[in-house]
């Protein structure tokens, strides 16, 4: 298993373990401090417990090695993972948003205030669970770890309109009981959006769109610099998992053996490979240059 699929896991496993300590966490300060918005919360956190687990799983099967049958290996696995746990967030964020309506229309006590507290540190905690995960998932080119970390960051976003909400409910006293529950109804429209934003990228992936204008210049600027090379023309790049396949033409002298250039192709897709580890493999095109 490559360092990166490893480095991917542990985090998923912390993701895991986090989640599930804040769930119990916001459930019992929701229910003994009168918080309908925490108990949300909570709701939330549990689905991303086992969103989470789907992570594990995705990475743990998107490291795979390649076969006779999956040529370019297993990492494909990862954006459908990932819409699995968009799925989660769509799920998550309904329930919350219908029990967030019903205890809008059903009267009940204010919020206790040490709900606050309880609150500002799941906040804090979440946050730092964020940019953890999101920076494994931008070191390892994980999508499904990087959707992953956004199910942190849209916990911290809930837990804050949560925040928001009681203290509103306790500043304001009578009449302003049901704060909360419209703090937590934003929150769900909020969910919603974020699922959109692990969506699009990951739709991309699948569909093999073009997002990697910059590593396309990094595998340009190796390739024309190599001895041999006279310019580089088509090159495709395809994601699969945590890695990347490409496609690249380049153009030689017109009047060399077909062994030169074959040799050129060669040193080129060495060069990209050692240079690149993000690289899992590059399929080389040799053209003749016409100018020549």
């Amino acid at each position: 298993m490559q360092t990166g699929a490893k480095e991917a896991i542990k985090a998923s496993y912390l993701s895991i373990a986090g989640n599930a300590c804040l769930a119990i966490a916001k459930f019992l300060t929701g229910f003994f401090g009168n918080s309908y918005a925490l108990i949300a919360d909570a709701i939330e956190s549990t689905t991303d417990v086992f969103s989470s687990i789907l992570v594990l799983l995705g990475l743990r099967y998107a490291a795979k090695p390649a076969d006779d049958n999956h040529p370019y290996g297993h990492g494909r696995a990862e954006p459908l993972f990932t819409f699995m746990v968009v799925g989660f967030l769509i799920v998550s964020a309904t329930i919350i948003a219908y029990e967030s309506i019903e205890n809008i229309r059903t009267p009940h006590e204010t919020p206790k205030a040490y709900t606050l507290l309880v609150l500002a540190v799941i906040i804090i905690i979440k946050e730092i669970f964020y940019r953890i995960v999101k920076r494994k998932g931008r070191e390892t080119n994980s999508s499904v770890l990087e959707a992953d970390a956004w199910h942190h960051r849209s916990d911290a976003i809930t837990s804050l309109m949560a925040f928001i909400g009681i203290s509103i409910a306790l500043v304001m006293g009578d009449g302003y009981e049901v704060a909360d529950d419209w703090a937590a109804l934003f929150a769900s429209g909020f969910i919603l959006y974020n699922a959109y934003l692990i969506l699009r990228p990951a739709l991309g992936e699948i569909m093999d769109e073009h997002m990697h204008e910059e590593l396309e210049a990094d595998i340009r600027s190796i390739a024309i610099t190599h001895p041999g090379v006279v310019e580089t023309e088509k090159c495709y790049i395809r994601k699969t998992g945590m890695t990347y396949h490409v496609d690249l033409h380049i153009a030689v002298d017109a009047l060399i053996t077909v062994k030169e250039g074959h040799d050129i192709a060669h040193r080129v897709k060495d060069d990209i490979l050692q240079e690149l580890p993000e690289v899992a493999d590059v399929l080389i095109h040799v053209e003749p240059d016409d100018e020549l």
